[in-house]
């Protein structure tokens, strides 16, 4: 590990600012070996909405490259974290996506586990055997606004900047008491680095993105993390939406990992759809007033999630790496709970949009892979002008990295 380590600190300090990362954090093992280990394994994750665990009983489960992980509800409607793994011989004690259950029981040899992680039941071990010492083990778990984060790390990072930047934001949307409408989850054949660099730029929107592009603007003040404050028109939808005690304007973290703004659509539009009308006719929330066009919440947080929050639903996009060269999107359409499939709004109508433009960013995504494949390929300049929010993404990833680097090789080398 000291050597990768060593050489890759080198890699990122001569790294030329304005360029593309070079081709080995696209395809080497090793160093996605490291970005989980450092990055996955150490920050804040999102992983599900708390909608998702809506009664005591309820559970779900995830995995996050070698961590097997379940979420759960009490009786004392706390959403806990655990490694879905029993403490007896190892096998998942959750193998199904979700479900409610009064206690969690493995199958393997049905060691039975409260909600809370203690282990109430283990057949035939003795009267000698002491329970209290193996409980499920426990990940950070915290829950904000409605959205769940885990932290896989021994000592997690303190989540109070993390809850400060989104609850002004995301609390009047009530993503609480929403519920998950559908789900949808696609393979992507490329890095995960390449999903974000994607995601994180609409210089590719108007030649590949038709349905989209009736609604979401390509203009770069609004997809990249500069210049939102000098357009006019952003500046009156904040001023707008501030009126209505909305949290609006542009805000990034110190560190670069998160940002919120909210941002126009392109009128009349009010909801991303192939019309630019609601797609649900019951509002997300009763907190936000209905005449208001709020255009669309913007949220990232580095490493696995970016969101978009309407009047009408809500969006949420999951990141997860499965290997070099593979990467789990799970994408979460919400609506309001009492909203009726069928009376108040039509799955197809709700989903289109954003099913068609995941599917066209998974084909670019694959080739955008498989040039980065080609032993030849060399980073090129990013544009000044559409591709700021690329440039972002790189700088934090590369902060990042080399932050978590930097103390293990001078440790290895002394």
């Amino acid at each position: 590990m000291t050597m990768i380590s060593d050489r890759l600190l080198r890699s990122l300090r001569e790294r030329v600012p304005g360029m593309g990362l070079t081709r080995e954090f696209y395809t080497d093992a090793d160093i996605f070996a490291l970005d989980l280990e450092r990055i996955f394994y150490r920050d804040w994750l999102f992983v599900a909405h708390s909608a998702e665990l809506p009664e005591a009983g309820s559970y779900l489960t995830l995995q996050i490259g070698a961590y097997p992980i379940v979420l759960t509800r009490a009786a004392d409607g706390l959403i806990r974290g655990f490694i879905n793994s029993c403490r007896h011989r190892g096998a998942r004690v959750c193998p199904d996506a979700a479900g409610t259950a009064a206690r969690l029981v493995c199958p393997y040899h049905q060691w039975t586990y409260r909600l809370d992680g203690r282990l109430f039941a283990a057949p035939q071990m003795g009267s000698e055997f002491d329970r209290s010492r193996l409980g499920l083990k426990p990940v950070h778990c915290e829950a904000v606004a409605g959205y769940v984060f885990v932290c896989l790390a021994e000592e997690a990072p303190d989540f109070g900047p993390v809850r400060g930047h989104l609850e002004p934001y995301l609390l009047p949307h009530r993503l609480s008491e929403a519920r998950v409408a559908f789900h949808s989850t696609i393979i992507e054949e490329g890095n995960w680095k390449l999903v974000w660099e994607n995601n994180r730029e609409c210089y590719h929107c108007a030649g590949n993105h038709p349905e989209l592009a009736r609604t979401y603007p390509d203009t770069p003040t609004i997809t990249s993390v500069t210049g939102a404050a000098d357009d006019p028109r952003i500046a009156e939808h904040w001023r707008r939406c501030e009126s209505a005690a909305l949290a609006s304007e542009f805000k990034l973290s110190a560190d670069g990992q998160m940002r919120t703004a909210r941002m126009p659509l392109l009128e009349p539009a009010v909801s991303y759809t192939m019309t630019g009308r609601p797609a649900v006719k019951r509002a997300l929330s009763d907190s936000i007033p209905r005449d208001l066009n709020i255009g669309a919440l913007l949220l990232f947080h580095y490493p696995t999630t970016w969101n978009h929050f309407l009047g009408d639903h809500a969006i949420s996009f999951r990141v997860l790496p499965l290997g070099p060269t593979r990467t789990e999107l799970t994408t979460k359409w919400l609506v309001h709970r009492d909203a009726v499939e069928g009376v108040d709004y039509d799955v197809d109508e709700l989903t289109r949009v954003w099913i068609a433009t995941n599917e066209q960013d998974r084909r670019i995504v694959r080739e955008n892979q498989i040039g980065m494949n080609c032993p030849t390929y060399e980073p090129g300049p990013l544009s000044n002008v559409t591709e700021d929010g690329v440039r972002q993404f790189i700088d934090w990833y590369c902060s990042r990295l080399e932050q978590r680097l930097s103390p293990d090789v001078l440790r290895e080398a002394s």
